[in-house]
């Protein structure tokens, strides 16, 4: 049923744009009479909308001869690029208009959504600090700007973008994580309260997260909650999915660490830390940094390095197979 309502939906819109497309192609193939730049273009328009990418460029390519349709054929050569997954022709494009209008504000929103598929987040970061000069209402744009700024490490000027829209801030659960995830790449204490509201509100037995549990026990632990930590990975152990063994397995050792330091005459870290083992975690490096924690016990230190060198063994043995 729902099939069928699709497909009548989809036939309704061909015959709407056929009412557009028909009468400019009839003109042109039977009168052997150029069309304008402006029908040229909404008949570009009208094979995009319906999915014929190819068609729909060999239209826009000539409308864009002329002044009138020159920019909006650009733009959509842009998205029709972008939509291809052709980002640097799609960047482009957007690059090409910017050139003739640096303040054209969808050329710019494109440019820099363009960017950060193409890697380029200087390039997006200089598009999103414009386009917030341009728009400083916009809390679409300044989220994407400060999710760019936080990709590169500039966590302190991300969570100063978002403190601007605290409104959305309130209401958004991305922009929450992200401001959350902010603070916490600064070693902030606030980011424990932070992430403690998005689990409260954002998850619960059918929808769990063990990524954001995870990183919540990571700020309590730098912050030497550490009961509240280990109760915390202890929950995220029991949420992650079979999808996620990889970050099972780093909960896994990151439990058995906070044991090891938490309680240094208790052998529960090494017991943690050799059932992550079997379950194949096998950071060899991660597990020596731990031999100059002076935290741990003498007892345990030993321990770690009998582990370390059954490792190294197990590794040699593979390699000579």
């Amino acid at each position: 049923m729902m099939q069928y309502k699709e497909n009548v939906i989809k036939m309704k819109k061909f015959i709407q744009l056929a009412v557009f497309i028909l009468p400019a192609l009839a003109i042109f193939s039977c009168t052997g009479m150029a069309t304008s730049a402006e029908e040229y273009y909404s008949i570009g328009m009208a094979y995009f909308e319906l999915g014929k990418y190819e068609e729909a460029e060999k239209w826009l390519n000539r409308a864009k001869s002329a002044n009138k349709t020159m920019i909006a054929s650009q733009y959509n050569l842009g998205r029709l690029a972008f939509e291809r997954q052709r980002y640097e022709e799609a960047a482009g494009y957007f690059d090409g208009i910017l050139k003739k209008d640096p303040n054209n504000v969808l050329a710019l929103r494109a440019a820099a959504y363009t960017r950060i598929k193409t890697g380029d987040l200087g390039i997006a970061e200089t598009h999103y600090k414009r386009l917030l000069e341009l728009i400083p209402e916009s809390a679409d744009d300044g989220y994407n700007h400060a999710l760019v700024l936080y990709a590169m490490g500039r966590y302190s000027d991300a969570e100063e973008i978002l403190d601007k829209y605290l409104l959305s801030l309130l209401e958004n659960s991305e922009v929450q994580l992200l401001y959350a995830r902010c603070q916490s790449a600064q070693y902030k204490v606030e980011a424990i309260e932070s992430l403690s509201n998005w689990l409260n509100n954002n998850t619960d037995e059918k929808t769990p997260n063990a990524k954001v549990r995870y990183e919540y026990a990571q700020a309590l632990e730098h912050h030497e909650f550490y009961a509240r930590s280990t109760e915390e990975y202890r929950q995220a152990l029991t949420e992650t999915t079979a999808s996620e063994k990889d970050l099972n397995r780093e909960i896994r050792f990151s439990l058995a660490k906070v044991l090891l330091i938490a309680d240094s005459e208790s052998t529960d870290g090494i017991t943690e830390l050799q059932t992550a083992i079997k379950e194949g975690f096998n950071d060899i490096e991660a597990i020596e940094k731990l031999l100059t924690d002076e935290r741990i016990s003498a007892a345990n230190i030993e321990s770690l390095k009998n582990i370390i060198n059954n490792i190294q063994n197990e590794n040699s043995e593979t390699d000579s197979e």
